[in-house]
């Protein structure tokens, strides 16, 4: 099996690749060839940034649902997601297609972030009885502020490259047509010039002038539903966390409440009932492909 990850150099930065088809899902084994790759990059003096991409339809649909009910195989996503975050040359990523749930958690780790036009950006864990889980909660509303954060974390729904770049989660979106490999490159060098910029840095923004009672009313909104899922009501949460603790105790608090929801008989009615509807399809939907990926 050829391997999912690979880095090769040019000129002054590496390329590290992402192909695994049909949607790119955050398998251990890509999870551990992002590790490999990215270590290799900061070994090479020669190697002044990183260009994150992927081959294929697009960026990632999210994590391996064939993993779900299975003890976690190190390396986690969360500690992906931190190395690159960590890293002190400067990453960016290149997104075309879809960039879910987990996809997306791990582009927001990235300095900087450019699109296709066609591209679209999503959490749609709560369709699963789920909260993002690896940092979601807590870079997201770094970048687009609390309010922005907190809708499209409720809704799951995903937004177009356009919206992404008035909201702030991407740096730039690529002209309309084909964007030559050139003109990507030449885009994600000119970002990496800036230099390392993590996002856990960024200072949480709010509309709102008293945010933590605006939170309490978003939870007064919601009413607890029939079926008994609390991942609105844990969403809301863990931005409350974000507003009030230290960027690594708020996301230690998101992960114990994806923990919690993960557990919850809910989620796993959910669950169950996305891989019924996709178990004859293989078109890439909102959470993904249905065969393959989903969105933690």
């Amino acid at each position: 099996m050829c391997n999912p990850v690979t880095l090769t150099r040019h000129e002054s930065y590496g390329l590290v690749t992402l192909f695994s088809p049909p949607v790119n899902a955050l398998s251990q084994t890509v999870r551990s060839g992002l590790v490999e790759a990215l270590d290799a990059a900061l070994e090479d003096a020669r190697v002044e940034w990183v260009l994150l991409q992927s081959g294929g339809r697009c960026f990632s649909a999210g994590a391996d649902i064939k993993e779900f009910g299975k003890p976690p195989q190190a390396p986690v996503l969360p500690e992906v997601i931190a190395a690159i975050e960590d890293s002190p040359k400067p990453v960016v990523a290149w997104l075309h297609g879809v960039a879910l749930g987990g996809g997306l958690e791990l582009a927001m780790a990235c300095h900087y972030r450019l699109a296709a036009p066609d591209a679209r950006f999503g959490l749609p864990e709560v369709k699963l009885g789920l909260i993002p889980g690896a940092g979601g909660t807590q870079r997201l509303p770094r970048l687009v502020g609390l309010e922005a954060a907190l809708e499209l974390i409720l809704s799951g729904e995903p937004i177009g490259a356009d919206k992404a770049l008035e909201l702030g989660l991407v740096d730039g979106v690529a002209d309309q047509g084909h964007t030559p490999e050139e003109a990507r490159i030449a885009m994600a060098a000119e970002l990496a010039r800036q230099g390392v910029r993590p996002t856990r840095e960024r200072t949480l923004a709010a509309a709102s002038e008293a945010p933590l009672e605006w939170l309490a009313a978003q939870r007064e909104s919601l009413a607890l539903p029939a079926s008994g899922d609390l991942s609105p009501l844990k969403a809301v949460e863990a931005l409350e966390a974000a507003m009030t603790h230290p960027f690594t105790t708020a996301l230690a608090r998101e992960r114990e409440l994806f923990l919690e929801c993960l557990a919850s008989p809910q989620r796993q009615a959910k669950v169950e009932a996305f891989l019924a509807r996709g178990r004859d399809s293989r078109s890439l939907n909102a959470g993904g492909d249905n065969t393959r990926g989903t969105t933690p």
